[in-house]
């Protein structure tokens, strides 16, 4: 690989439209991005979705992308009618049966894999410790780190016995915001002592069984970095994630985007900073001008030193243990087989299975 398609791999892109846009084509010719995320905006049926993943993947011969959604259930869901409707993991908190939460994550996991979507942004570990969080509320298990630690790792091993990666997040923990890190930076002013005893204890169980990726919070911890969000923290990316909690998959960033990041950082500083911090993925979900100039930020970091190719290389070669482990060997998806594969009668009957026990421990 060249140096431009090893950075390209630590890029995660979203893009307009229901097929490969012009810019994303363009893009995948040049940069050779490692995966794009799929949003509401790209997906209108079963059929439809299938032939998007095929044709995606006809960008990257080389080495197959990582195809990505927020499949959390609930109210963060991107599925488009004829798939199966889960409630959001608030409810699977309710019922509180890891055999459910396994089984959604199983239900869940065959029917992305019936699109060719080969990693779920899920499960959400977050511990929702504050009432009047205004992101995270019902799409955490709930407020008591062994219940989401227990549910997660449930979600976790049904996605990945299945075939899909999945991405826990918002390591370290966004349940104690009062803020949305869409808008705005937050910061949860805990002491490191609650942090370990609350927040990360549901990251550290997932860890270390077998969670295949991460994804940061755009937030800032004072206790762990008084000077950078968790995105952009050597602090939190490096010593704490790799050196205290020994995790070896991808640590992915939330979308550099977001006003967290974005009104504090110009994006080609935020891609620079994340990757120097121990992220191995960029995640960027909508402009294509930012993609770009991230990408070529990050190129010319690395040329000027900013960035050690050392980095480069260890980031890359957790993209492609992942690549590895989870999209080799590569076939594409029928798309005449994919609406017979999803939202079935079998399905439907998880979810159902789901509210019923939730609503009868209400």
């Amino acid at each position: 690989m060249t140096l431009r398609e090893k950075i390209g791999q630590l890029f995660m892109l979203g893009f307009h439209g229901t097929e490969p846009s012009k810019d994303l084509r363009d893009l995948c010719k040049t940069y050779h991005p490692g995966g794009v995320i799929l949003f509401s905006r790209n997906l209108e049926d079963p059929e439809q979705a299938a032939h998007l993943t095929n044709a995606l993947q006809k960008l990257a011969p080389k080495l197959p992308l990582l195809v990505s959604i927020d499949q959390e259930g609930g109210r963060v869901a991107r599925l488009p009618k004829g798939f199966t409707l889960f409630p959001g993991q608030g409810a699977l908190g309710q019922a509180n049966a890891a055999a459910l939460a396994y089984s959604f994550a199983e239900v869940t996991a065959r029917e992305l894999r019936a699109i060719g979507v080969n990693m779920d942004l899920t499960p959400v570990l977050d511990v929702n410790t504050n009432p009047g969080n205004p992101i995270i509320g019902d799409r955490a298990f709930g407020a008591d780190p062994e219940q989401v630690e227990t549910l997660g790792l449930a979600v976790i091993a049904g996605l990945q016995d299945n075939g899909v990666l999945a991405c826990g997040k918002h390591f370290p923990g966004h349940g104690d915001t009062t803020a949305d890190s869409h808008k705005e930076l937050p910061t949860v002013s805990l002491g490191i002592d609650r942090l370990r005893e609350i927040e990360l204890r549901p990251f550290a169980h997932c860890f270390a069984n077998g969670l295949a990726a991460v994804m940061t919070a755009h937030v800032q911890y004072p206790a762990l970095d008084p000077h950078a969000p968790a995105t952009l923290s050597p602090a939190i990316l490096t010593d704490l994630l790799r050196t205290q909690l020994h995790f070896t998959g991808l640590a992915l960033t939330d979308d550099l985007e977001m006003h967290a990041i974005i009104d504090h950082y110009g994006i080609e500083d935020a891609a620079v900073r994340a990757l120097r911090a121990g992220a191995d993925i960029l995640l960027i979900c909508k402009d294509h001008d930012r993609q770009v100039a991230a990408m070529e930020a990050v190129y010319r970091a690395v040329k000027d030193g900013g960035v050690t190719e050392l980095q480069v290389e260890h980031a890359l070669l957790r993209v492609l243990e992942a690549k590895e482990r989870f999209l080799l060997p590569y076939a594409p998806v029928d798309p005449k087989h994919a609406a017979k594969r999803v939202g079935t009668k079998e399905h439907r009957a998880v979810a159902h299975a789901i509210r019923e026990a939730a609503d009868a421990a209400v």
